[in-house]
Parts: structure tokens; sequence; C-alpha cells
């Protein structure tokens, strides 16, 4: 599996503030880490640790660390560089394969491009997760975070239980090997409070779901092909989404916002 590792221990370090509670506030660079708070914070899971480089950083701010290595060479320099680490446990094995601790924990990775989604995938299904923070190719991070303008379904879909941010740009030509692209930190957290009830979202998904997979050109004639004309225009009238809104242009909010009225109304015929 091909993987592209920092180089820049400077750039390490920022990566590292980034992680676990607290770390969103480093973003933006501003705010306090990992040390300043403490619910849930205890574990670190790191995927597609290397040589152990982030690992070493990560595990100055952890009380634990679990780093999962695939290759096995690297797995050999990933334990030998964390030995003298008490609060970190190195597996030799595929992370993708492992089941999440049962208890709340924090992901991290400068994960290989190929198998991000399924890194991604991965996270969002692990009931434990407070945040996940990953070092992705900035094309993937703006996609899933509304960089471009357009949100993907897959952060729509989930956006009621977690957020989405871009975080820092990392150049091309701080990795090693160098690789073809830049990459960006891509940051999901749980939400204290989800923004819809569990009983609402299995309608959410599925409103999302219509609303993407629709052939009608606008969101509100994708809409119409599953709820009744009135309720739906009712629900743009009430969420504030313009009649002609394309899909992939409608705001994650405003799709919790069309999903409350038309639950309100009840599921689709």
């Amino acid at each position: 599996m091909s993987q592209n590792f920092i180089a820049d221990p400077a750039v390490i370090a920022r990566y590292a503030r980034t992680v676990g509670p607290g770390g969103a506030r480093y973003l933006d660079g501003d705010g306090r880490g990992l040390e300043d708070e403490e619910p849930g914070g205890g574990l670190i899971v790191e995927a597609g640790a290397g040589d152990g480089r982030v690992t070493a950083a990560l595990a100055g701010r952890a009380r634990r660390v679990i780093a999962y290595e695939i290759d096995p060479v690297l797995a050999g320099r990933l334990a030998e560089r964390c030995r003298d680490l008490p609060n970190v446990r190195c597996v030799s094995g595929d992370f993708l394969a492992a089941r999440p601790p049962r208890g709340p924990f924090h992901l991290a990775g400068n994960i290989p491009y190929s198998v991000t989604s399924r890194i991604v995938a991965w996270a969002l299904e692990a009931p434990g997760l407070v945040s996940a923070t990953l070092v992705t190719q900035l094309e993937y991070a703006r996609k899933r975070t509304g960089d471009y303008g357009r949100w993907s379904r897959l952060t729509v879909r989930t956006w009621p239980e977690f957020s989405w941010r871009l975080g820092a740009r990392i150049p091309r030509d701080r990795f090693r090997p160098v690789p073809r692209v830049d990459s960006a930190v891509l940051r999901l957290d749980r939400r204290a409070v989800p923004l819809l009830p569990p009983a609402v979202m299995d309608d959410y998904v599925r409103c999302v779901d219509v609303g993407f997979g629709g052939v009608g050109g606008t969101l509100r004639a994708s809409l119409r092909r599953a709820y009744p004309a009135a309720r739906v225009d009712a629900a743009f009238r009430a969420a504030g989404v313009p009649r002609d809104a394309v899909v992939a242009f409608v705001h994650p909010d405003r799709w919790v916002a069309l999903a409350r009225v038309l639950h309100d109304h009840g599921p689709p015929p």
C-alpha cells in the first residue's frame, strides 16, 4: 500500500496539536490543546502509523495511544521508536480489520490516499468515536467540507451527528516520498447533542438519498417525486431554501431544517 509520510518535524508537531479534544481549536491556529481538556481524551487510535514519527508526537499529548501499521518492516521500526514510550501500544496489522475501542476514543492518522474513504467510513461507524483528525489528499478534504461551495452526500448524510472541518493545508514537499498532490487536515467531531433526534434520522437519511439520487435537476424537483408537492414547498419556505436550489449547493444546515418540516408531516407516502 503506497503511503507518503510527513518528513517535516514542525508539521508533525502542528498536526499533533490538532488531534483529540481541544485540538479543533488549532485548526485555525489558536486556542487550547489536548492537555487542557479531558472528556473522552484518554485514548488516541492512530491508523497508518508508519515508522512512528507522528506516534511519538501523539504520545506526548495522550494518556494512551494505539498505533496500527500494516507493513511489517515499518511496524518493526514503529515498535523500535516507541519502545520507551509506556503509553503506546504498537499493533502490526490492518487497521481496517480492527474493532473500534468500546469506550470513547479519538482517531488520528497520516493515512494512505487509497484507503481514505474506507477509514472515514470505519470512523463514522465506530460508536465510541469522539473525533477523527486525518491527513488526507487536499481535494478529498475540500470536497467533504464544502470548500468548493458544494456539499457531498456523505457530509450531508452525517451532518446531524458529525461536524466536518477543513484544517491546515500541507504542501506536498513536506512528505517523503513526495506525492503528486498537496494534503490537508480533515477534522470530524461527533456532536455532543445531535441536530436531529434518533427517531428522525432514518427519515433524514432517506430524504438526503432522495435528493441526491433525483433526476429533476433541482432539489425541489427531486423531493417532489417522493413527498407531496405542498409539503415540499412548505419545507422550502420554512428552511429558507430557494425553489431552484441545486442539490449539491444546499448547506447541510438547510437539509436539517428541511427534514424537520418534512418529518413533522410524517414520512413520505
